[in-house]
Parts: structure tokens; C-alpha cells; sequence
């Protein structure tokens, strides 16, 4: 594993960045992209009747932000040295949150390749990994906040009434392609799309698979634009991200006139220029599943 505190300029290299923490004895991480900052504990202010997970909020230059206790979240014993313990400033899916953890301790910069998906064994539909690092000695693992997240308020999760309020739709012939590691979101967004009319749609838990797909369809002498209309893609993912899978894609003669919307948390209007490097004609932020749809309607109707 190379260490790095270089960040990532270039987009659609299939690497990223995570800051390794820790939790009692376990080691985490999470992607540098999705902190804004890491500082000392400052004083908490309890919020009575709060989830169990919220120690209570902070102000932080003029913002007022809710505080996450992730031993708490993960059942594990609180910190022997409470003092020596971190805040990690997060921002995604539209919102900022601070996760109050143990110890940070480095920055590794990996490829999606290393990254391993949980195995069933250990992992249900409600596990709080989404991959996990090999690193010489021990594992990495690489935390799921959104679904933290959406723990402690469900209505920052999809929410289908947004589909609702479209009104009534027609069923959609138009096969789509969905790239999402997390078995959760997939049954979201599936049962998401079945409402907006888009039942015909073909879901993969990375990229990398989802290109070996598209691929096969031309490999077999069929024009894409015949097999499938339109690709949806998360960024964060094992084995091949989104702008990854994005810019192999748009470098496939056969395959660039797909469409390619990026659907992820870590939409934000400072990172939006990478789906712009590696050429997504859209991307829209988790969970905005309304304007997903509509931005679907607009290039496949």
C-alpha cells in the first residue's frame, strides 16, 4: 500500500485517498474527498431527545453541526483518552456532519482495485462496511457514513414520495444500467425507478463489472444504442469507481455515445469538475432521486 498525502488532481484514474482512523482497536477509513477538515474535540452541546448515535452539536465558524459518536454507532467502548480523541468534518449528500472518533493517524492513497467487498458471510443488507483494504499486517475497513447517516435521520436516505409527486408515469422500454455497491441503495433505487416507469434495468455492484457487461453487448456485434440507453453510475465503488468506469466508457468507440449520469453523495459543486473531466452528461447528488428521474426523462424520452 503506497502512502501519500498528495491529493488526487487527475479524474478517472480508479485511485483515491482515505484517512485511516480508529475506533477502539479497529482501524477505518474513509475516503479524503468526503472530509473537510480534522480537528481537536471542542465543547458539545447536548440535544435532549436526540438519536442515541448524536452526542449533541458544535459550532464551528458560525455553523452549528450535529456531532456522531462512532464508537457509539458501532458498539464499541468509548476512548480510554477522551482528550487525545478526533473530530472528522465531513461533507456529503448535500450536508455536513462531524464524527467524532479515536484516533487519525494517516493518509493512504489506493487503488479501487485493493479494495475488496465485504463477503455475505459477514455482510447483510444492513452491514456498516462497504469494502475493506489489505494492508501488510491488518485490514482496513472502509466505513459506510451514509449509511450512518441515514440511521440516525431516515429522511436523508431516497425518499420514493418524490417520485410520487410526478405523477402518474408510463411504463419505459428503455433499459438502463446502474452501477451501486450498496445492496441497500440498489433495492432503492430499483424499486425507485420500477415507480418512475424504468423496470427494465440491469443493476452491478461496481464498475468494473458493469463495464465487462457493456462490453460483452458490443463484443456480440450489437450497436450499444440497441441494448442499452443510458448508464447510472455511483463514485465510490471496489474494483472500479465511477469516473473510472465513466472515462472507459467515453473512450470506447463503440460504447461513448451512451449516456452516463453520475448518482453520488459526493456531488458537490467543488468536485463536480471530475465527472466533467471524464465526460458524464450529468450528475446529480444522493439522494435526489427526483431529479435523477427527471434528468433520465431528459435524455432517454
Amino acid at each position: 500500500m503506497q502512502h501519500d498525502k498528495g491529493i488526487l488532481l487527475e479524474s478517472g484514474t480508479n485511485e483515491l485517498e482515505i484517512v485511516e482512523f480508529s475506533v477502539d482497536t479497529i482501524r477505518f477509513g474513509i475516503n479524503v474527498i468526503k472530509v473537510r477538515e480534522i480537528i481537536n474535540p471542542v465543547t458539545i452541546t447536548p440535544v435532549p431527545n436526540s438519536h442515541s448515535y448524536i452526542e449533541g452539536i458544535i459550532e464551528l465558524r458560525g455553523e452549528v453541526l450535529p456531532v456522531v459518536d462512532v464508537a457509539k454507532a458501532l458498539k464499541r467502548p468509548a476512548s480510554n483518552q477522551p482528550a487525545k480523541d478526533k473530530f472528522i468534518v465531513t461533507e456529503f449528500n448535500q450536508q455536513k456532519i462531524v464524527f467524532h472518533v479515536h484516533q487519525v493517524t494517516q493518509i493512504h492513497r489506493i487503488s479501487w482495485m485493493e479494495i475488496e467487498k465485504p463477503s455475505d458471510l459477514y455482510q447483510g443488507l444492513e452491514t456498516q462496511i462497504t469494502g475493506v483494504v489489505k494492508d501488510e499486517s491488518d485490514m482496513i475497513l472502509l466505513l459506510d457514513f451514509e449509511k450512518l447517516v441515514t440511521d440516525v435521520n431516515p429522511e436523508a436516505g431516497i425518499d420514493q414520495s418524490k417520485i410520487k409527486r410526478l405523477g402518474q408515469r408510463q411504463r419505459s422500454s428503455k433499459r438502463l444500467v446502474v452501477a451501486e455497491d450498496s445492496p441497500l441503495l440498489r433495492k432503492m433505487i430499483s424499486d425507485t425507478l420500477g415507480t418512475a416507469g424504468y423496470a427494465n434495468t440491469e443493476f452491478f455492484e461496481n464498475g468494473y463489472d458493469a463495464l465487462l457487461y457493456l462490453q460483452s453487448l458490443v463484443e456480440s456485434g450489437h450497436a450499444i444504442e440497441d441494448e442499452v440507453q443510458l448508464v447510472i453510475t455511483d463514485i465510490e465503488m471496489p474494483q472500479m469507481d465511477g469516473h473510472h468506469l465513466t472515462k472507459k466508457i467515453k473512450e470506447d468507440d463503440r460504447l461513448s455515445a451512451l449516456p452516463v449520469i453520475i448518482f453520488s453523495s459526493l456531488i458537490t459543486e467543488d468536485l463536480r469538475h471530475k465527472g466533467k473531466m471524464v465526460g458524464a452528461q450529468a450528475q446529480v447528488s444522493k439522494p435526489q432521486i427526483g431529479e435523477l428521474v427527471q434528468m433520465i426523462d431528459e435524455f432517454i424520452l
